[in-house]
């Protein structure tokens, strides 16, 4: 089950209490313990030795990153966009895993209010939520948070799986933009009439992880010195 200071953690790293995020706590403490590993520390991060593979972009994956220390900063954080609650911590070398699933219906059907459905419903789906909307919901997800950390096993679909190797993260040169001068990774870069060019001073779409997940075609948004690039 899974510790009051580790979901206090998970707190402070997503910024709020809710559900998911908690079910990634405990589908990440299902498979380390299946899978005989502790949270990855110096050795497996620098070496990429433990990964965690997940499937979805939601609130679970907070979760699985405090939990099994595998990020997507320290390159050992895997995102497959297949929109599954789903999660795989494999070692590398081995490769056998252990995938942990959840089915959302059911666990909502099971385990969440009528109250708790329409609040989510009015407040994060439809976005019309008044201030008191947004704390009562702020309460009622915090006690299924708690109700999630200590889920019996046999909520889950629970695998021990074969899993492909992965290549290791890259160190690749840096190349310097010929339109506004900075550094990036010459696997970025587009070459424009024979100079290198960032993505966005060439004008062209990159891939990029948004709420419906990977858009392989997304505009750079961010304007610099008040004009867009």
């Amino acid at each position: 089950m899974v510790d009051k200071v580790l979901i206090e953690k998970a707190r402070w790293f997503h910024g709020h209490l809710c559900p998911f995020l908690v079910l990634g706590l405990r589908m990440s403490e299902i498979a380390m313990e299946r899978l005989g590993v502790l949270r990855a520390g110096e050795e497996e991060t620098v070496g990429e030795e433990l990964l965690a593979i997940v499937e979805v972009n939601n609130c679970l994956v907070d979760g699985v990153q405090v939990a099994t220390g595998c990020t997507l900063g320290n390159n050992s954080l895997i995102y497959v966009d297949l929109g599954k609650n789903a999660v795989t911590l494999v070692r590398r070398g081995l490769w056998r895993g252990v995938r942990v699933y959840v089915d959302s219906e059911r666990i909502r059907s099971k385990y969440f209010s009528s109250e708790a459905l329409q609040l989510f419903d009015k407040v994060v789906r439809r976005r019309e939520g008044t201030p008191e909307d947004r704390e009562k919901l702020s309460r009622v997800w915090e006690e299924l948070a708690y109700k999630m950390a200590n889920l019996p096993v046999e909520e889950f679909t629970i695998e021990e799986v074969e899993v492909e190797p992965i290549e290791r993260a890259g160190i690749y040169e840096s190349v310097r933009c010929g339109k506004c001068g900075e550094l990036l990774m010459i696997t970025k870069a587009v070459v424009v009439n024979g100079t290198y060019l960032c993505p966005a001073c060439a004008g062209v779409g990159t891939s990029a992880v948004v709420g419906r997940g990977i858009e392989r075609t997304f505009k750079y948004p961010v304007k610099v010195g008040g004009v867009e690039t």
